[in-house]
């Protein structure tokens, strides 16, 4: 187990080798988080601004439970196809970074925008397996949404690999789904182990940035002045925000580390080739 963790975490800072080659990764997930914003805000607005769920109330139970889910729906397929086309960006760059190419911003949005279809269709069979492990959650006991959370895992840990296979291989998104399934056979405790050490590393950093950011916090008040207080919480908020766009941007750089390995087993620049190769030995 620490073995893994070890090898894990020297996976993650190749990773942050890469990330300091092209800090504009950080990109990616900055514009995907605002224009998951605007989804939202796309939603929130005509649902309680202009009284949609006032003209849902009107109808009988089972309208009303049915204009729910639709909407509910269509905000998981929008917020799917959001963050699949910028983390589709994100490693169509980090592709070209580990062929030892220099990518650009343009790179990485022009092959997410060559893939959009398959993005779609992948974001679309996302948000079916979204709604209907939500719907089973609903309707079952403690126990059954213990299970439904078991599921919910295995179908992220199944589909990790599905948006390299989408950039690389330009299948659709049900044959993505399924050379997914396939590489993770063989890779399947290293690459849980894998992402969990890159949650425990950034759990820490996380739970770091926020005692430091009570105790500035705690300091800004004893100060009693709104501008002190106000300057002190945009910089423990830009301090989050920060820690959370390089995750992602890991996150995504080791995503295609890994998948270009497994696929390939070509050499990777900055990762240590028997340290990937322990990654990928079977189970």
């Amino acid at each position: 187990m620490f073995a893994r963790l070890s090898r894990s975490w020297t996976l993650v800072k190749a990773s942050a080798s890469v990330l300091q080659q092209d800090k504009e990764l950080l990109v990616f997930p900055l514009v995907s988080l605002g224009a998951l914003g605007v989804v939202l805000a796309a939603f929130i607005l005509p649902i309680f601004g202009l009284g949609v769920l006032d003209g849902l109330s009107g109808g009988n139970d089972v309208a009303i439970e049915a204009g729910a889910y639709a909407i509910a729906f269509l905000f998981y397929f929008c917020q799917y196809f959001v963050i699949f086309f910028f983390n589709a960006a994100l490693v169509g760059a980090a592709m070209i970074r580990l062929d030892g190419g220099n990518p650009t911003l343009g790179d990485g949005m022009r092959i997410a925008t060559s893939r959009i279809g398959a993005i779609a269709g992948y974001a679309l069979i996302a948000a079916t397996v979204g709604m209907i492990l939500r719907a089973i959650q609903e309707r079952v006991g403690f126990i059954g949404k213990i299970i439904v959370g078991i599921l919910g895992v295995g179908w992220a840990i199944a589909t990790y690999m599905v948006v390299p296979v989408l950039v690389v291989q330009k299948v659709g998104p049900i044959d993505a789904i399924k050379e997914s399934a396939g590489l993770l056979k063989k890779t399947w405790g290293e690459n849980v182990i894998g992402q969990a050490g890159i949650g425990l590393a950034f759990g820490l950093i996380f739970l770091a940035v926020i005692a430091l950011g009570v105790v500035v916090m705690g300091f800004a008040f004893a100060t009693q002045s709104v501008a002190v207080i106000v300057i002190a919480a945009v910089l423990v908020l830009l301090a989050v925000g920060i820690t959370g766009l390089v995750q992602a941007a890991l996150g995504g750089i080791y995503a295609a580390a890994l998948y270009r390995y497994a696929s390939t087993g070509k050499p990777t620049p900055g990762f240590e080739p028997e340290t990937l190769k322990l990654a990928f030995a079977p189970k």
